[in-house]
């Protein structure tokens, strides 16, 4: 699943790497206090450069799986990301496995940290959030030759096998629905894309279909807005303060689309009447604000069910080969969006 098969680097190859003894790297890991600094850091490169994981769960017996598999997500603020952990942990359970979760705040540094870590705790499979990551992250599950999954993004080109929906798509068609109901003058709020694979390729492919369709959006139209119902209800208040305004607001995620109705709506708006307002992702409650939020529904549940059988087998069945599945995104016609 992850490339060609390596031998699993062990303590004594790191020892010999920096010409100390087993003890000392031992030393190093449990005390390192007790080791000068320049070794420190000789074991800590070598460390680095040969993938070794200490095994922290030493009484585990070589071989015997420890029912345990490592969720790497960006952040749990978001219902999105709750709902499609919690379809993986309970499938997986199904199948005899709890998850370790770990989230990173978007930042690759954290994301390598606690990939470590889950690997210390010698997890049977690693579950990515995303098809983009750091190449040292790819370098370290290789190393390791432990099952693993790409979630909540496909592509299928990527790294390992992914199970997720196409965010590309997901542009594409709410940005075409919005031109289909005559819309011209159109803004778009979308969150932070660094280290955000799913908002660049739904950010992406919107500017793609709206250019296409010749449509170009002015730049003060071009929002850049962190997840926050408040945030992107403030910033949608600033845009409306113009003598020029759009008449519809594509926003990335629902998140950002509730909060741009609700400042549309105390900037003296009307939606749909005097501008369309539309998601993507379909987050529970989505269809119960008023108006009901025009979206792109991407099946959160299905992908974490998906991607937990996927996993499960590639631990349980190591010769089987594991493919990528497209949870197809699906437009969701609501009451936020109207005609011209």
């Amino acid at each position: 699943m992850s490339g060609k098969k390596q031998k699993k680097v062990d303590i004594v190859s790191v020892a010999k790497a920096v010409k100390v003894s087993a003890s000392t790297v031992s030393r190093y890991f449990n005390h390192p206090n007790l080791v000068k600094l320049a070794t420190r850091r000789k074991i800590e490169s070598a460390v680095r450069n040969q993938g070794y994981i200490r095994n922290r769960a030493a009484q585990t017996i070589h071989g015997i799986r420890s029912g345990t598999i490592g969720v790497l997500v960006p952040t749990l603020d978001h219902a999105i990301f709750a709902e499609v952990v919690q379809a993986f942990s309970d499938t997986v359970a199904e199948h005899g496995f709890t998850i370790l979760l770990a989230s990173y705040g978007y930042d690759q540094k954290r994301e390598y940290a606690n990939l470590r870590k889950l690997l210390e705790h010698r997890v049977d499979g690693v579950v990515l959030t995303g098809l983009e990551h750091d190449e040292a992250i790819f370098q370290l599950i290789d190393s390791q030759n432990i099952p693993s999954v790409l979630m909540w993004n496909y592509a299928e080109t990527s790294r390992y096998p992914s199970i997720g929906a196409d965010n590309a798509l997901a542009g594409k068609l709410i940005a075409e629905h919005i031109l289909s109901l005559g819309h011209r003058d159109i803004a778009y709020m979308f969150p932070p894309t660094t280290g955000n694979d799913r908002a660049e390729g739904r950010r992406s492919s919107v500017i793609k279909t709206l250019n296409a369709a010749g449509v170009i959006v002015p730049e003060h139209w071009q929002l850049t807005t962190v997840y926050s119902i408040s945030t992107s209800k403030r910033d949608t208040q600033d845009l409306l303060k113009a003598a020029q305004k759009p008449t519809a607001i594509i926003c990335g995620n629902d998140i950002l689309a509730t909060g741009a109705l609700y400042g549309a709506t105390a900037a003296g708006l009307s939606v749909p009447n005097d501008i369309s307002i539309a998601g993507i992702g379909d987050f529970k409650g989505s269809s119960d604000i008023e108006p009901a939020l025009t979206t792109v529904r991407l099946p959160a549940k299905r992908i974490g069910q998906n991607a937990a059988i996927a996993l499960a087998n590639a631990i349980v069945k190591p010769d089987e080969i594991v493919t990528g599945t497209h949870c197809e995104p699906e437009l969701i016609i609501r009451g936020s969006c109207a005609k011209i």
